[in-house]
């Protein structure tokens, strides 16, 4: 299965990367992975709603520029339901035999536009704590690569 993990922003520190890479490299025995970055873009100090959104919206739309129109779009917000790994592992064969491309949608740090809330066929928390995007980009590639490692009967240590 084709596998997107669409960002907002990039891995600034070292250890993020890494960690990353690493899953990465080990999910390529199971899916065709790809990472795709977008720029964030900065909140001006003293910013209001209004220009909050703006932000907001611009990212936005650097991610549906991104989105295919046939992809299932998973969209990663803390107030979403939770799932068990075993639970998402699931949710991964699912979409093997029904989508040509899963696309999982981490915002930055002022979270995902409304429009890219309504494009999402799901939604989807790592928690109800808020993480750093970058720490939950790695969280979030664990996550996958443990589901595959469930879907291939392999065991993963809990």
């Amino acid at each position: 299965m084709n596998i997107l993990v669409l960002c907002v922003g990039k891995l600034k520190e070292a250890y993020f990367r890494d960690a990353a890479a690493e899953y990465v490299k080990r999910l390529s025995r199971y899916h065709k992975l790809s990472v795709l970055e977008v720029p964030d873009l900065p909140e001006p100090k003293g910013a209001g709603a209004a220009e909050e959104d703006r932000v907001i919206m611009r990212e936005g739309e650097s991610l549906l520029r991104a989105i295919r129109p046939d992809d299932y779009v998973i969209a990663l917000c803390v107030d979403a339901p939770q799932l068990q790994s075993e639970e998402l592992a699931k949710r991964l064969l699912t979409l093997e035999e029904k989508a040509k491309r899963a696309v999982f949608v981490i915002g930055g740090s002022l979270g995902l536009s409304p429009e890219v809330l309504r494009r999402a066929d799901a939604r989807m928390s790592m928690s109800k704590m808020t993480f750093p995007h970058q720490l939950a980009r790695v969280m979030l590639l664990e996550q996958i690569y443990r589901g595959a490692k469930i879907n291939s009967g392999e065991r993963y240590h809990k």
